[in-house]
């Protein structure tokens, strides 16, 4: 793996230097776009909107608006500028219950891994991580943006888990969202029954894509000029309320069937 961010992990006084790593990577399968009648590789140039010719990368700057039509320039040491110290540190400022972090706020994981000089630090970090059964509340700043992050133990390892900022939430006030509706204590005891029926332990190894895979058997068939049969399935029917009892008994009782008695 190749680290995206190199600098110090701080918490209290201490500072270990650590290098960071994306700790996921996307599973979709990549496409080319392609001209429709000679299959030509589409390209995606940078160009002048004033000339119209394309830009090289080495001749493009980052210009913040700030005035319509009026751009201030900045450079990698104007972004430096703003803080040294967060641009170099992912700083611990206090520790949590990581069980208090709403699941929206959380963003992307990534591999935090110590200078060598640094393992002791490193490895005590963790296991009092893991002894208090907390994480630490992090401020860093990765891609001229600062972030929130939560740093807890994995195993051995240290993780940084990307945070989102409450203001990057959105509300779903135009959505229309019921206030409560009317059902019976009979319905919610059955839907009791149902979630306890399927309740199981999580593993993640039992979980895979399975549309890309399908999408590869098709992608297979097609290099080899075989004909694509569509699969004999049909969207779902929206459930009639009139029948939400008829059709909560009869989940329950193909739960029990599958899974056995609870």
């Amino acid at each position: 793996m190749r680290s995206i961010w190199s600098g110090s992990l701080s918490f209290g006084l201490i500072n270990i230097p650590v290098k960071i790593y994306s700790a996921s990577e996307e599973r979709a399968l990549k496409f080319r776009m392609l001209e429709k009648h000679g299959h030509c590789p589409i390209s995606y140039a940078k160009i002048c909107r004033d000339t119209g010719k394309e830009v090289p990368f080495k001749d493009i700057v980052k210009g913040y608006e700030y005035e319509k039509g009026d751009f201030v320039i900045l450079t990698d040491e104007d972004f430096e500028k703003a803080s040294p110290r967060k641009t170099k540190t992912i700083d611990i400022i206090q520790f949590v219950d990581e069980a208090e972090v709403p699941v929206a706020f959380i963003h992307k994981p990534y591999f935090i891994e110590p200078d060598k000089k640094a393992e002791k630090a490193y490895v005590l970090l963790c296991a009092a991580l893991k002894k208090a059964k907390k994480s630490g509340l992090a401020r860093w700043v990765l891609k001229d943006k600062e972030h929130i992050a939560l740093v807890r133990p994995e195993n051995n390892a240290l993780m940084l888990i990307q945070l989102r900022f409450q203001d990057e939430l959105r509300k779903p006030d135009e959505l229309h969202i019921p206030d409560k509706a009317e059902y019976t204590k009979k319905e919610l005891d059955i839907a009791l029954s149902l979630i306890e029926q399927l309740s199981e332990h999580f593993d993640a190894k039992e979980y895979h894509d399975t549309y890309t895979e399908e999408l590869k058997k098709i992608i297979a068939r097609k290099a080899k000029g075989k004909p694509i049969r569509l699969p004999d399935e049909q969207a779902p029917v929206p459930t009639d309320m009139r029948y939400l009892m008829e059709l909560l008994k009869g989940s329950l009782e193909k739960a029990k069937t599958k899974h056995g008695s609870r």
